[in-house]
């Protein structure tokens, strides 16, 4: 855990947030700014920094987290119609929170480009 890492407090249960679901490698939890009506965050509990700092030894965590995915999506109501599945890494990609995580965004129709 990086102690100035607002994810990581997150996950280490040091602020308050609902989970929307949590097993030993990952927490969601919904957005605090949704831009969509279903917006939750999914973060590994482990401190990687974005999608670049992912080393050889995370396959298995990112294999956990992608095959858990579908079934927050169906927790969510989001199979039938879809959703969108979102990785921001580094500045100009959007990322704000320096530890890799993936938005689940869903509840209406998406257009393309994203912006």
């Amino acid at each position: 855990m990086h102690q100035d890492c607002i994810f990581c407090k997150i996950a280490a249960k040091q602020l308050p947030t609902q989970f929307i679901y949590e097993d030993e490698f990952m927490v969601v939890f919904p957005d605090i700014n949704p831009a969509t009506p279903v917006h939750v965050l999914v973060i590994p509990k482990k401190h990687i920094a974005n999608l670049l700092e992912l080393q050889p030894e995370d396959k298995d965590l990112v294999a956990h987290i992608m095959m858990t995915i579908p079934k927050i999506v169906s927790q969510l109501g989001l199979s039938e119609n879809g959703f969108r599945l979102v990785v921001n890494t580094k500045e100009n990609g959007g990322q704000t929170v320096n530890h890799l995580h993936w938005h689940i965004l869903g509840g209406r129709f998406m257009t393309w480009p994203p912006g």
